[in-house]
């Protein structure tokens, strides 16, 4: 796809994609940009059925008629490419997310329909990066969150049986990772216990970066560990200089106002995916314009699978939350 002819817009994007050849060919670019090769045997030997907009593989084996959708999110939908590829560009763009009963609306299919493809959706946007974060004195902000009803909203009987004293009963807790100038890793974590936390920490940020961190028990010790690290006390002031967590604040108001004002209730076992969405956008709000990121998600479809029984529950999914 030429520069001239990329969409910057929604409505340039519906334009577009409602053209099957400009679909097919936008997938075919990211996906074999040296040129089809059968997703089976790796042969470059195939040829295109136009009349039923597949190849075929020349060697002979199993499924030697295949289609773009083969080995991606797309993979066993019988829902054309063009509904797809709109319902991807609405998520990656929508700073608040968008709830499956308005994408159901906008491209004419049933909810449930809308809710497993924005679940596949999600899947792309995952990213499961261990490569270290910070060194050479960067800055890096951690911090966590909980994620649940809030008390306000609750029947007094059902407020006085879950909520505690501190508030955070039959919540979840959600750690982030902030580097200033990059980007942030967001995972939900048992507890907020010391090992936990601090693994974490170990896990993705370099020795030697400069860490700031509130006054949390379970932060202690990091100096020994090879960070700088500096404390800042919510109870007294909320920046210090440098030392502050407002960068991971500022995420965790995006987090909640898609997850209050949009997807209103989201089962524990699913926020994992909740959380990926929002940190790829977070992650990507800095492009210049929404063509760019659509883009960037059209490049992280291969490779992901995600079937119905495992989004349900009914079998064990490959979906690992980390630690």
């Amino acid at each position: 796809m030429k520069n001239a002819n990329k969409p910057k817009t929604l409505q340039q994007a519906i334009v577009y994609f409602a053209n099957p050849d400009n679909c097919l060919n936008f997938l075919v670019e990211r996906r074999w940009p040296n040129g089809v090769t059968c997703p089976t045997c790796e042969s470059t030997d195939v040829r295109f059925i136009l009349t039923r907009r597949l190849w075929e593989c020349k060697n002979k084996h199993s499924r030697k008629q295949f289609s773009v959708k083969v080995g991606t999110i797309f993979e066993d939908s019988a829902l054309p490419l063009d509904k797809w590829l709109i319902a991807m560009w609405m998520v990656a763009n929508c700073k608040n997310g968008v709830s499956s009963y308005e994408v159901a609306r906008a491209l004419g299919i049933t909810q449930k329909s809308a809710w497993f493809m924005l679940h596949r959706i999600r899947l792309a946007m995952q990213k499961r990066s261990t490569i270290p974060m910070g060194g050479n004195g960067k800055q890096i902000e951690v911090d966590e969150t909980f994620v649940g009803g809030a008390a306000r909203f609750m029947h007094a009987d059902k407020r006085k049986r879950r909520i505690t004293e501190t508030g955070t009963k039959d919540k979840i807790a959600v750690m982030g990772i902030l580097e200033r100038g990059g980007e942030i890793r967001a995972a939900v974590v048992g507890n907020r216990k010391k090992h936990t936390l601090q693994t974490n920490i170990r896990t993705h940020v370099k020795a030697g970066s400069a860490i700031y961190t509130d006054a949390l028990m379970s932060y202690q010790g990091l100096k020994h560990q090879g960070f700088e690290h500096s404390v800042i006390d919510h109870a007294e002031r909320y920046v210090d200089g440098q030392v502050h967590t407002n960068g991971l604040e500022n995420f965790w108001s995006l987090l909640k106002r898609q997850l209050k004002g949009t997807y209103i209730s989201v089962e524990p076992f699913h926020l994992f995916r909740y959380l990926d969405e929002q940190v790829f956008r977070y992650n990507n709000r800095e492009l210049a314009h929404d063509g760019l990121r659509f883009e960037h998600l059209s490049n992280h479809l291969i490779g992901k699978r995600l079937t119905y029984a495992e989004v349900t529950g009914k079998v064990g999914t490959t979906d690992c939350l980390p630690n």
